[in-house]
């Protein structure tokens, strides 16, 4: 039997073909029961991204994925956005690919992990998607909400977007080996308990992950930064009896939410709606959402743009990715419009949007 489907997107919005069969294909996996596709829903390898999955005793590894914990951390610096200088920043930020200088050993402890796991990769960004971005307020939305969110207008903010590295990817191949060809695991069986244990460790390493990355990034910008969010786009938790999966997801019972869009676009702060954990399944767009392949933006953008102009953005910002393929990957055209996602999310009375950030740097990779 397929579960019920709900996807939450106005006429407005295209979300294609392909990506709406996969949330069909994933609808007759055993025990599932409940499926959202959210406004950024877009297809990924096998599954897709942007929706939320629940059933009430199995737990499907592909529908967590391969970057279990993957998430997006924000900090609020102590540097006075008038003292903040591009030019500047940007000649600080160099080999931040390389193994963190810190004591992996004693954070990974500290966190409560093996004190070997990964140790290695610890505070690295990866590739795809992820990203580190300074930005600043762009327009404060809701003046209650505003103030209670612990934002300020005149401050330098850090996002971090990564996961859990290659930890993720091989704790999927591995159960994916172990289950023989079916995906699901009960929950409350050894090899589901096996599953939810070593994805909890995956959380973590990813949520210590996004912290060493801030870490690295404000006192090489000579900056001290606090904490205001965390949230995971992919896992599976407990949720009303049974268990959520979310691939691409944001979590609505975690307080503020920030919905970026592409590098070129402005993020969004939105306060989820206690409504959001009937419609949503306590879910929200986790971002932009991709609205052409990696392969096909390519394609579409090589020929009549250089990779010296997408290091600038329409919004001012400005862009380092020395790898030359990941940025055209990521451009700012291969997204969704990020007003229609939030609007979608608005009317479906999921959110309240509080404020706006405005992108001035962002960090995807250098060679050296």
């Amino acid at each position: 039997m397929s579960a019920d489907i709900h996807i939450i997107a106005s006429s407005g919005s295209w979300i294609e073909q392909s990506a709406i069969d996969q949330l069909h294909h994933s609808a007759v996996l055993e025990g599932i029961e409940r499926v959202v596709g959210l406004p950024d829903l877009h297809a990924g390898r096998g599954i897709a991204v942007g929706a939320a999955f629940w059933s009430p005793g199995h737990v499907h590894p592909p529908l967590v994925g391969s970057d279990i914990g993957c998430g997006i951390a924000l900090w609020q610096g102590d540097l006075p956005l008038r003292k903040f200088r591009a030019d500047a920043a940007e000649r600080k930020l160099h080999g931040l690919e390389g193994r963190w200088s810190g004591d992996a050993a004693a954070a990974l402890g500290d966190a409560g992990l093996p004190a070997d796991l990964m140790g290695e990769a610890l505070g690295t960004i990866g590739g795809g998607n992820h990203f580190a971005e300074l930005l600043r307020v762009e327009a404060v939305l809701d003046e209650a909400g505003f103030d209670a969110s612990g934002l300020a207008t005149d401050r330098v903010l850090l996002m971090v977007h990564s996961g859990s590295r290659g930890l993720g990817q091989a704790i999927l191949d591995r159960h994916a080996r172990m289950a023989g060809g079916s995906s699901a695991l009960l929950a409350d069986g050894a090899e589901g308990a096996a599953y939810l244990a070593e994805h909890d460790q995956a959380m973590a390493w990813a949520v210590l992950n996004r912290q060493v990355i801030a870490h690295r990034f404000l006192d090489r910008l000579g900056m001290a930064g606090t904490r205001l969010l965390d949230i995971c786009h992919n896992s599976v938790t407990p949720h009303r009896g049974g268990w959520l999966h979310r691939k691409g997801a944001a979590p609505a019972d975690k307080g503020l939410v920030v919905v970026p869009g592409s590098r070129g676009d402005l993020t969004y702060v939105v306060r989820p709606r206690s409504e959001a954990g009937d419609i949503a399944l306590a879910s929200l767009a986790h971002g932009a959402g991709r609205k052409w392949s990696r392969s096909e933006t390519k394609g579409k953008l090589g020929r009549r743009v250089t990779a010296a102009a997408l290091e600038r953005t329409p919004l001012g910002g400005r862009v380092i990715c020395e790898d030359r393929d990941l940025i055209f990957e990521e451009a700012p055209q291969a997204y969704k419009d990020i007003h229609r996602v939030v609007r979608d999310l608005v009317e479906a009375g999921l959110v309240d949007p509080v404020a706006t950030l405005r992108p001035l740097l962002t960090y995807k990779v250098r060679r050296s």
